[in-house]
C-alpha cells in the first residue's frame, strides 16, 4: 500500500488546531494539502475523528466522514465547498452532515485527520456515516494517510 501525505499550512503534526476551526467558534474546517496519490486511486476518502473522546462520551467522536474526493486534489481550502469538487460527506456524530470542529468536554484531545486513496468510488448516501463508509472502502485502500493535532478544553 502507497502512503500518501497529509498536512496542514494551519497547524503541523501533533500540534494545536487553531481554536477558529473548532465547534463553538467558526467551525469551519482547517486547510489541508494532499500530495503523492497512487496512480491507482480513483477516488480520496477523509475521516476526522476523535479517539479522546471514548472516555467522556462512550465512543470515539466523528468530526468529518467524506468520500469520493477527485483523486487529484492537492488542497483542500478553510471551509471547503464540496458541491464544487464533487464529494460528498456524511454524517458526522453531531448528527449533521459535514464538519463538525473539535468541541472537547473534559481536556485536550488529539484528533486524526484519516486520508484514504481507494481505487472506486463509493455508493453511499449522505446519511451514511464513518462505519458505512469504512465498510464500502474495505478492499478499496491503495494508500493512507495521517495527520493529528490537539485543541484545549
Amino acid at each position: 500500500m502507497a502512503d500518501l501525505e497529509l498536512t496542514s499550512p494551519a497547524f503541523d503534526d501533533g500540534e494545536r488546531i487553531p481554536e477558529e476551526h473548532g465547534y463553538s467558534a467558526a467551525n469551519t474546517n482547517p486547510p489541508l494539502e494532499i500530495a503523492d496519490v497512487p496512480q491507482t486511486a480513483e477516488s480520496l476518502m477523509l475521516i476526522v475523528d476523535d479517539p479522546d473522546a471514548e472516555e467522556p462520551a462512550g465512543t470515539v467522536w466523528d468530526h468529518w466522514v467524506v468520500w469520493n474526493i477527485p483523486p487529484d486534489t492537492a488542497r483542500i481550502p478553510e471551509g471547503w465547498d464540496l458541491a464544487d469538487a464533487g464529494a460528498t460527506e456524511g454524517q458526522n456524530d453531531y448528527g449533521e452532515t459535514g464538519w463538525g470542529g473539535p468541541n472537547p468536554p473534559d481536556r485536550e484531545h488529539t484528533y486524526r485527520f484519516l486520508l484514504y486513496a481507494l481505487d472506486t468510488e463509493l455508493d453511499l448516501s449522505p446519511a451514511a456515516g464513518k462505519d458505512d463508509a469504512y465498510d464500502a472502502a474495505s478492499g478499496h485502500v491503495v494508500g493512507k494517510a495521517e495527520l493529528t493535532g490537539t485543541y484545549p478544553a
